[in-house]
């Protein structure tokens, strides 16, 4: 069975950084390109990052310098590393494997807000 757990999410000041975890299970995680996304209250789902099987990253335009997305393919786990973080980067963060893009873990709520 496919799952994917987000954890580390929580309430941090503008300017604050959180480190997010991503815990898959039911792939062949090693082989499989992974990544975020987040949905901000309203709004639509978007993208945030990409991880490649060879540690390629590639990031959506407002998050570039700030997130730092990674893997560690032992702990079938990827990161998200989130610094100088914006009240506009509040919202639910989520994991996934794009090739099997109908599997959604229940997400890890970001706050930012003084």
């Amino acid at each position: 069975q496919v799952q994917f757990v987000e954890s580390g999410g929580g309430l941090v000041q503008p300017g604050g950084s959180l480190r997010l975890s991503c815990a898959a299970s039911g792939i062949i995680f090693r082989i499989r390109t992974m990544a975020w996304f987040r949905q901000a209250p309203g709004k639509q789902r978007e993208w945030v990052a990409s991880v490649g099987t060879d540690d390629s990253t590639d990031y959506e335009d407002s998050v570039k310098g700030r997130f730092a997305i990674s893997r560690d393919n032992a702990k079938n786990t990827v990161y998200l590393q989130m610094n100088s973080l914006k009240p506009e980067d509040t919202a639910i963060y989520y994991c996934m494997a794009p090739y099997i893009s109908k599997y959604w873990g229940q997400g890890t709520q970001v706050t930012v807000s003084s």
